[in-house]
């Protein structure tokens, strides 16, 4: 079977669940879900399956659980197929959350078993849960990645204290030296640093117009955050809203940026206009454990807690390894790094759309 319809899988083992296939009518039910469900993230959120069908052309598997009519589960899927990377189901692609979000329990067992025989159908060689806490004990993991949340008080100058010494240091160099932030419409200025960002890493960059359907798609919900020094950008942010969550996710600096401590700048303005208006958590958002992003969010005081990444293996005989620590990568790395930045923006979105 290589396609789904939302009649294919109306039933499911309890003859009180039903499951189904998202449609474009179901959204505002599915995100009215997502908004108080203690499971759900951001990265549940219905606008992802028109963000990556239209940004990469990937088939998705939007599938929830309802009981007496009410949604009471969900679980966002990416079907990723690719000669070079492998064929793979991941909940969620292009996104550090995921698996399925669910109040019942019976609802949560019915979705994961549909999973399974989607993956199984359509001869994967995993499916993928990416979630904040283990379920599947039973499959293979990846101990590699650490998350970083943190409250935000409520008074200004306690969220200040609260970082390290060192760090608020950096922030109050920032300040002195007069960086400013603004917010931005467009995705111009952020895409121009990201892009010469992430290529001087050696990794190719997600396309424009991914950015551009994220602040189309999510709206308030997404915000471009810019730092400038003397009218010259220097660093930007591209950061997600969520319930009362403020999550940076996309950023980039230009090769100055860290003389001027535009970085720690940069998050400080986050979070103290998070404070401001009345958002509670920061997250930092996931980073690979032994890399400066793990040290640097640390080093703001916040505590790494393990992603539980688990794997269900089908045609694979191992969890794949596409991450830039592999060392089977190093010599692509360097030959990245060296690329044109307007050859490596043409050339990157034909690689990354298989990396998610």
């Amino acid at each position: 079977m290589n396609q789904h319809s939302p009649e294919s899988i109306s039933s499911a083992p309890s003859p009180d669940i039903t499951i189904s296939l998202l449609e474009q009518t179901e959204f505002g039910k599915w995100d009215a879900f997502v908004e108080t469900c203690p499971e759900a993230t951001f990265f549940h959120r219905a606008g992802w399956k028109t963000v990556i069908e239209k940004a990469f052309g990937h088939r998705t598997y939007f599938l929830f659980a309802q009981r007496d009519g009410s949604i009471v589960a969900v679980l966002p899927l990416t079907e990723v197929k690719s000669l070079v990377f492998g064929h793979s189901l991941v909940s969620n692609a292009f996104c550090v959350y995921g698996g399925i979000a669910a109040t019942d329990e019976e609802a949560r067992d019915a979705l994961d078993q549909y999973a399974q025989n989607i993956a199984r159908e359509l001869n994967v060689g995993h499916l993928e849960y990416r979630q904040r806490a283990p379920f599947h004990s039973d499959w293979e993991s990846k101990d590699l990645y650490f998350t970083f949340r943190k409250a935000i008080d409520t008074d200004l100058e306690a969220n200040m204290l609260a970082i390290p010494r060192k760090q608020r240091a950096m922030v109050r160099k920032g300040i002195k030296k007069g960086l400013t932030s603004e917010l931005d419409d467009g995705v111009d200025r952020f895409f121009f640093l990201f892009a010469d960002n992430v290529k001087r890493h050696g990794t190719p960059a997600l396309p424009k117009k991914y950015f551009s359907l994220l602040r189309e798609v999510f709206g308030k919900d997404c915000e471009i955050l810019s730092v400038l020094h003397e009218g010259k950008l220097i660093s930007s942010v591209l950061t997600f809203y969520f319930r009362d969550e403020v999550l940076p996710y996309y950023a980039g600096d230009c090769e100055h940026a860290r003389n001027l401590a535009a970085n720690d700048f940069k998050y400080w303005e986050l979070m103290r206009r998070g404070c401001e208006r009345g958002y509670r958590l920061f997250d930092f958002g996931r980073s690979k454990f032994g890399t400066g992003q793990f040290s640097f969010k640390k080093n703001w005081g916040f505590e790494p807690t393990p992603l539980h990444y688990e794997y269900f293996l089908v045609k694979a005989a191992s969890v794949p390894e596409h991450n830039p620590l592999n060392p089977k990568y190093r010599i692509f790395i360097q030959l990245w790094r060296n690329l044109p930045l307007p050859v490596a923006n043409t050339l990157g979105p034909h690689i990354v759309k298989y990396l998610g």
